[in-house]
Protein backbone atom coordinates (compact mmCIF):
# COMPACT_ATOMS: atom_id res chain seq x y z
CA UNK A 1 0.00 0.00 0.00
CA UNK A 2 1.42 3.59 -0.85
CA UNK A 3 1.44 6.37 1.37
CA UNK A 4 -1.42 8.80 0.60
CA UNK A 5 -0.45 12.81 -0.05
CA UNK A 6 -1.84 13.46 4.09
CA UNK A 7 0.89 10.92 5.06
CA UNK A 8 3.57 12.58 2.83
CA UNK A 9 2.51 16.06 3.78
CA UNK A 10 3.37 15.18 7.19
CA UNK A 11 6.55 13.72 7.31
CA UNK A 12 7.55 16.48 4.83
CA UNK A 13 6.22 19.23 8.05
CA UNK A 14 8.26 17.08 10.48
CA UNK A 15 11.42 17.06 9.25
CA UNK A 16 10.85 21.05 8.56
CA UNK A 17 9.53 21.48 12.06
CA UNK A 18 12.76 19.40 13.57
CA UNK A 19 15.99 20.91 10.99
CA UNK A 20 14.52 24.07 10.37
CA UNK A 21 14.47 26.11 6.42
CA UNK A 22 18.05 27.03 6.97
CA UNK A 23 19.72 23.58 7.72
CA UNK A 24 17.64 21.68 4.79
CA UNK A 25 18.96 24.29 2.44
CA UNK A 26 22.45 24.36 3.33
CA UNK A 27 22.53 20.48 3.32
CA UNK A 28 20.96 20.37 -0.46
CA UNK A 29 23.71 23.23 -1.58
CA UNK A 30 26.21 20.64 0.38
CA UNK A 31 24.27 17.90 -2.08
CA UNK A 32 24.90 20.03 -4.85
CA UNK A 33 28.58 20.79 -4.50
CA UNK A 34 29.18 17.25 -4.25
CA UNK A 35 27.12 16.23 -7.33
CA UNK A 36 28.70 18.68 -9.22
CA UNK A 37 32.78 18.13 -7.79
CA UNK A 38 32.07 14.24 -8.61
CA UNK A 39 31.02 15.31 -12.00
CA UNK A 40 33.86 17.35 -12.62
CA UNK A 41 35.92 14.90 -11.51
CA UNK A 42 34.68 12.26 -13.93
CA UNK A 43 35.12 14.62 -16.90
CA UNK A 44 38.88 15.34 -15.82
CA UNK A 45 39.31 11.46 -15.61
CA UNK A 46 38.14 10.94 -19.57
CA UNK A 47 39.87 13.96 -21.10
CA UNK A 48 43.45 12.28 -19.16
CA UNK A 49 45.24 10.72 -22.50
CA UNK A 50 46.83 8.20 -20.03
CA UNK A 51 43.64 6.82 -19.51
CA UNK A 52 43.04 5.98 -23.40
CA UNK A 53 46.69 4.10 -24.30
CA UNK A 54 47.33 0.54 -23.63
CA UNK A 55 49.94 -0.31 -21.33
CA UNK A 56 53.08 -1.11 -22.77
CA UNK A 57 54.80 -4.62 -22.22
CA UNK A 58 58.40 -4.97 -21.96
CA UNK A 59 60.64 -8.14 -23.48
CA UNK A 60 63.25 -9.41 -21.68
CA UNK A 61 66.69 -9.66 -24.16
CA UNK A 62 68.62 -11.96 -22.25
CA UNK A 63 67.72 -15.38 -20.34
CA UNK A 64 68.42 -14.55 -16.79
CA UNK A 65 67.65 -15.94 -13.59
CA UNK A 66 64.87 -13.75 -11.43
CA UNK A 67 64.02 -15.08 -7.79
CA UNK A 68 65.25 -18.80 -8.64
CA UNK A 69 63.02 -18.30 -12.02
CA UNK A 70 64.52 -19.08 -15.16
CA UNK A 71 63.33 -16.11 -17.74
CA UNK A 72 63.29 -17.04 -21.63
CA UNK A 73 64.28 -14.72 -24.09
CA UNK A 74 61.60 -13.00 -25.60
CA UNK A 75 58.82 -13.03 -22.85
CA UNK A 76 56.95 -10.09 -22.15
CA UNK A 77 57.38 -8.75 -18.79
CA UNK A 78 53.65 -8.65 -18.37
CA UNK A 79 53.56 -12.44 -19.36
CA UNK A 80 55.95 -13.25 -16.63
CA UNK A 81 54.15 -11.34 -13.62
CA UNK A 82 51.08 -13.06 -14.01
CA UNK A 83 52.90 -16.46 -14.13
CA UNK A 84 54.37 -15.44 -11.22
CA UNK A 85 51.18 -14.64 -9.76
CA UNK A 86 49.71 -17.59 -10.50
CA UNK A 87 52.09 -19.35 -8.28
CA UNK A 88 51.98 -17.47 -4.97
Amino acid sequence: MFPGWLQIALVVLLIVLLFGRGKISELMGDVAKGVTSFRKGLKDVAETPEASEPPQTKTVEHKQTIEGEAVSEGVSAAAEDAETAKRQ
